[in-house]
């Protein structure tokens, strides 16, 4: 009788499983499919997610790369909404402590994607998805708010990525 017991105290605890697990993974595949096909209007497209710190990277709806980012020190440092890529510039000056482009020193690396960022009513330009000089800082909440890459990964995407691509950021 205690025999009896224990399987159908197995297969109780086997089906609960089936049902609280099987739902979490049909829904992120869900989510990714709805995430691929709600871009696939764009030719490129860039999500940014906070919580992971990782840049995704999509071409007509399908995600290219996943790349390891770094984002701001508090959450309300790296501004969440829709926004486009309105520069690119290689090697830019850091301007705050006039570091020339192309210096070692200059924590922007040699790429530099400008995203163009509404704070309150007014546009500003001061964020952008950047390389760095530490690398040991990707994938930590230490920037001032923009988005940091390693110097590879970044001229990777710089190569690819558009004018005017927009960019999410998302928690």
């Amino acid at each position: 009788m205690i025999h009896i017991f224990k399987i159908l105290y197995r297969i109780l605890i086997f089906a609960l499983l089936l049902v609280l697990v099987l739902p979490v993974v049909n829904q992120a595949d869900a989510s990714g499919q709805k995430l691929s096909s709600k871009y696939a209007k764009y030719p490129q497209f860039i999500v940014i997610d906070k919580s992971s710190n990782k840049l995704t990277y999509y071409e007509k709806g399908k995600a290219i790369k996943t790349f390891s980012v770094a984002t701001g020190k508090k959450p309300s440092y790296t501004p969440e909404g829709l926004f486009k890529i309105h520069e690119k510039t290689k090697n830019r000056p850091y301007y705050k402590e006039r570091i020339k482009g192309g210096d070692p020193r200059n924590p922007l690396g040699d790429r530099w994607l400008g995203i163009n960022v509404k704070i309150n009513g007014k546009t500003s330009y001061a964020y952008a998805i950047h390389g760095n000089n530490n690398p040991a800082s990707i994938g930590k909440y230490v920037s001032e708010g923009c988005i940091r890459m390693y110097n590879k990964e970044v001229r990777w995407l710089f190569d690819k990525v558009k004018m005017n691509t927009p960019v999410l950021i998302q928690k």
